[in-house]
């Protein structure tokens, strides 16, 4: 049986995309360590997903912030989990999903709560999407200076709110979240 796991990263930011990944684990993958990516150091996470792309089937899949403004950010999670399973190579007999709900797809699927520290095809997507993710905001902040994305990953920190105010909203911005939706701006 092909199970995949699928998990996502940056729901919660006020900037950046929302992004999932989808990985197939292969049996006796020897990819010791594997954990929610949010209990994981930088450095672990980073090692481990070398050691996923080189020995596994994954799909990485995103909403961009326009799609998550337009559907709002659960449906555009669901979204970008779709777009994660679609960029798989192999076709899952089974998809385990972390958290309660689950995208309206056509695969035998499971949702599961915590399954990022439960499940390693699920904790193997999380370290991707993470770290994707991740990546995506360390480039944004040298197209954007000000905002500190390449340490606060577009999540609501004091500086970040402050360049809101001083600099104004980007196009990576999610103009339907607070603070962005709650302050006086031309937005």
């Amino acid at each position: 049986m092909i199970l995949a796991g699928v998990d996502e990263a940056g729901r919660g930011p006020l900037a950046g995309p929302v992004v999932a990944a989808a990985v197939i684990l292969p049996d006796n993958h020897g990819i010791i360590g594997l954990d929610d990516s949010k209990k994981l150091t930088a450095k672990q996470r980073s090692k481990l997903e070398s050691q996923i792309i080189e020995k596994c089937d994954y799909g990485i899949g995103w909403a961009e912030p326009g799609e998550i403004d337009t559907i709002n950010i659960l449906q555009a999670t669901m979204l970008s989990m779709k777009r994660a399973v679609e960029a798989l190579s192999r076709k899952p007999d089974h998809i385990l999903v972390d958290g309660n709900r689950l995208p309206i797809w056509d695969y035998s699927a499971e949702f599961v709560i915590g399954g990022d520290a439960l499940h390693a095809n699920i904790s193997a997507a999380s370290i991707i999407a993470k770290e994707y993710r991740d990546r995506l905001m360390i480039e944004a902040d040298t197209q954007y200076p000000g905002y500190g994305w390449a340490s606060n990953k577009g999540y609501g920190s004091k500086q970040h709110r402050e360049a809101i105010k001083q600099l104004g909203p980007t196009p990576l911005h999610r103009r339907s979240f607070a603070p962005l939706s709650q302050m006086a701006l031309d937005i």
